[in-house]
């Protein structure tokens, strides 16, 4: 593998070719998420003890931030960029956060002419107000997640507001189903961002 004679921006962008051909202009929704791969040592590059989401624990290994398209319940790998630690970086590289290259992503699929039209991340996008910015100025809706201490700044005298509890199946890959309750919290009153609390 070290020593394959193919190029890999070759071999990406043959790939994105195909998933373009085989898309045939159909939209589709964009997964935002990181993942991460236990390493030992670090003579591979930006090997660094952090975060490893797949172990749920800080670990010696490298992570990436992954751009993943689902459509009618299949789920295909789009681009994805590494994660460079602060201490790992090379010189005149440039430090970048996590959401910062989901922003890269998801202005290079853009660019790619991929037609997607809704964007799915968790909270570390979520709370990123470049990340929602930029779907914002894309006219990308988006279900973000957001931690419960997150606060929500309104005018003086408006209240919150919380609706009823409804009940749906959250369906797995498996096809299983199980039982979830969600109910809208409105600050004040609704706007374009909604927001919504869910248990199980």
């Amino acid at each position: 593998m070290a020593n394959s004679p193919w190029d890999v921006n070759t071999i990406r962008q043959r790939r994105i070719r195909l998933i373009l051909q085989s898309l045939k202009g159909k939209s589709f929704i964009v997964c935002i998420d990181e993942t991460g791969d236990k390493k030992n040592g670090k003579t591979t590059d930006y090997v660094a003890r952090q975060y490893i989401g797949n172990l749920g624990k800080i670990e010696n290994g490298i992570v990436s931030v992954n751009a993943y398209g689902i459509l009618e319940g299949i789920t295909f790998p789009l681009l994805f960029k590494v994660y460079k630690p602060r201490q790992r970086l090379k010189e005149n590289e440039k430090y970048k956060t996590k959401p910062q290259l989901a922003i890269e992503i998801i202005k290079e699929l853009i660019a790619l002419g991929f037609d997607f039209t809704t964007v799915l991340a968790d909270s570390l996008y979520g709370e990123s107000g470049d990340f929602i910015e930029v779907l914002n100025e894309n006219k990308l809706n988006f279900v973000v997640a957001i931690r419960s201490n997150h606060s929500v700044l309104m005018p003086s005298g408006w209240r919150v507001r919380y609706n009823r509890w409804k009940k749906f199946d959250r369906v797995f890959f498996n096809e299983e189903k199980e039982i979830r309750y969600i109910r809208e919290i409105i600050f004040g009153k609704r706007r374009t961002i909604r927001y919504w609390l869910s248990y199980y």
